[in-house]
């Protein structure tokens, strides 16, 4: 069967949720003509896609190679595009650099940057985006990694021109302006790293730099983009989650009410935004050999797509999938990924809307939307450009 689905059209990008019960109660894995790729739709399917290592992440070049060799370059030598043992190799040596504990030191650091956030809202309305969910996680990513102060007004553009080439239906203005930012980005990034060999500090610019695992390193295009990717990685899933999150719980009053009752179902509730409205809507694949998934036989070569946000609704893993509860028991969501690629940021994402989302109800006990809030026009990375709140 195939899926007869616009992953660019605005009324699904609005809402695809509604598609996607269709499509998955019609078959939980379809071909899809317009990206020339299979989607699983299903819980079981998707977690199968995330896991099967038969199914890789294997980097093609964009093509003409030449004009954008900046973007290739960062993104052939990143773990999220390589599998073993080259993904090892990466993935080891920056779970080391995150395991001497920048995550959890950063906490008290993360309450100070939410409360001046706040402080710095005026008047009776502002932009939870704009004011606090951006800038926030950019900040934190910022910090963990030891980019100056000064310089960190130029991480999110650079990122949101290279995300951008993540989604379909891309035109060739969006493709100069991520092939120039990958080449800023890059640049500026080497700098960092030739400064912290140099002079190492406390971050992870410099823990990468300096690492080291059973005898091998990152090299310099390495470093690179690696560093890259978790800026990128570190800070649009935690915009859009929180986004997305703070959107549906002012959107259900009763379940609004009982995170405000009991901060104690915070973390729970946070688990339930993610699966309900997940910032990451899709992850690609590519057969290494053929896979058979139920009575499809994915050949090597061809692809295949984890539809999370459509995973995240089944029925048959998420009773009454479509009602969004904050004490839902269980939760195994994977708007985080599964398998080899789960998210490495997840622990740092977790942390920064722990204690985001407190503090923001806190601070505003009638907190509400003031505006209709505004769609990202992407599908891929699933999130608001503008939600306007009053206090």
């Amino acid at each position: 069967m195939t899926a007869a689905l616009d992953l660019t059209d605005p009324s699904f990008v609005a809402d695809p949720y509604p598609t996607f019960g269709r499509l998955r109660t019609a078959s939980p894995l379809l071909w899809h003509e317009p990206t020339g790729q299979y989607l699983a739709f299903s819980y079981a399917f998707s977690n199968a896609v995330l896991r099967d290592r038969r199914l890789g992440r294997l980097w093609r070049d964009k093509e003409p190679v030449e004009r954008f060799e900046p973007f290739n370059n960062l993104h052939r030598n990143q773990m999220m595009e390589t599998e073993p043992p080259d993904h090892t190799r990466l993935r080891s040596l920056v779970a080391k650099a995150f395991a001497r504990g920048h995550v959890e030191r950063l906490r008290p650091r993360v309450q100070v940057l939410a409360d001046e956030l706040l402080d710095a809202v005026q008047g009776d309305t502002f932009d939870l985006i704009e004011d606090f969910a951006e800038p926030l996680p950019v900040a934190v990513i910022a910090e963990l990694l030891g980019v100056p102060e000064a310089d960190r007004h130029l991480l999110r553009p650079w990122s949101q021109s290279i995300v951008k080439m993540y989604e379909y239906g891309r035109t060739p203005v969006t493709e100069e302006a991520a092939i120039a930012s990958s080449e800023a980005f890059a640049d500026y990034m080497r700098r960092l790293a030739a400064e912290r060999r140099a002079h190492p500090r406390d971050d992870l610019v410099s823990h990468l730099a300096l690492a080291e695992e059973r005898g091998q390193t990152l090299t310099p295009d390495e470093l690179v983009a690696s560093a890259i990717l978790l800026l990128n990685a570190g800070h649009e899933a935690s915009v859009n989650a929180f986004g997305n999150g703070v959107v549906t719980l002012l959107r259900h009053p009763h379940e609004l009410h009982r995170v405000r009752r009991d901060e104690g179902i915070v973390p729970g509730a946070l688990e339930e935004m993610l699966r309900y409205d997940s910032p990451l809507q899709l992850f690609e694949r590519t057969a290494q050999v053929d896979v058979e998934l139920g009575d499809v036989t994915v050949r090597a070569g061809q692809r295949i797509a984890a539809l999370l946000g459509s995973a995240n609704r089944d029925e048959v893993m998420f009773p009454d999938a479509d009602r969004f509860d904050v004490e839902r028991t269980p939760n195994h969501h994977i708007g985080f990924g599964a398998g080899v690629h789960h998210c490495l940021g997840a622990p740092l994402a977790r942390m920064e809307l722990q204690i985001s989302l407190p503090t923001l109800l806190r601070r505003f006990p009638h907190l509400q939307l003031a505006a209709e809030p505004v769609r990202r026009p992407t599908f891929v990375l699933r999130g608001y450009e503008s939600v306007r709140l009053a206090t």
